[in-house]
């Protein structure tokens, strides 16, 4: 019954390059944790991931993880 209460899990993969991006929108790739293109990471989904993705999300793709 506990897997029935664990938080959505997503991955997060940057598909565009942060070049000619503003330095509020690097930050933003770092702190999710990637690093260069085509790195993806696997996040738990809240609020605080949800508003980054929000701010970044012409430059990443996001799955959900089952």
């Amino acid at each position: 019954m506990e897997l029935m209460n664990s938080p959505l899990r997503v991955r997060i993969t940057q598909v565009r390059s942060s070049i000619d991006c503003p330095r509020r929108q690097k930050d933003t790739l770092r702190a999710l944790g990637l690093r260069r293109r085509l790195h993806s990471v696997e996040k738990n989904l809240n609020p605080a991931i949800i508003g980054m993705l929000r701010k970044v999300s012409h430059l990443v793709k996001i799955e959900v993880v089952s």
